[in-house]
């Protein structure tokens, strides 16, 4: 299955795993499975550091680097096709980093994994969902 983890997944994944189902930190860790990330992801991420809302004991560029670094992953980029696929969605969420997560899945037929139930909305695409 290829899994397209949303950034609080990715997130959690490293930093508070206790906050992972069984079923998605067993999807997470099957050998079977392909982990996707895209760049909305890491920008995310490195929103949440700037903003105190993760706390980060090094540079924000670097702890982002050393997420990347610790989970195999594969990379689903912002294209053109994402972005039209984000505006196509029928969904209630109206952040555009989550939409823009969503239309990843969709264009690149992955799996979402997530535990937001606006993000889980979305169709199009099949989900994993970590509640």
């Amino acid at each position: 299955m290829k899994l397209r983890l949303a950034t609080h997944i990715w997130l959690w994944a490293l930093h508070e795993p206790e906050r992972l189902t069984a079923l998605v930190r067993d999807a997470r860790q099957s050998p079977e499975n392909e982990l996707w990330l895209s760049p909305i992801s890491v920008w995310e991420a490195a929103m949440l550091a700037e903003r105190g809302r993760v706390v980060v004991t090094s540079d924000v560029q670097a702890w982002v680097g050393e997420l990347l670094a610790a989970l195999p992953r594969r990379e689903a980029p912002l294209t053109f096709e994402v972005v039209l696929m984000s505006r196509r969605l029928e969904s209630a969420h109206q952040d555009s980093a989550d939409q823009f997560i969503a239309a990843s899945a969709c264009v690149y037929e992955l799996t979402l994994v997530a535990a937001d139930e606006r993000l889980l909305g979305a169709k199009g695409h099949s989900t994993l969902t970590n509640r």
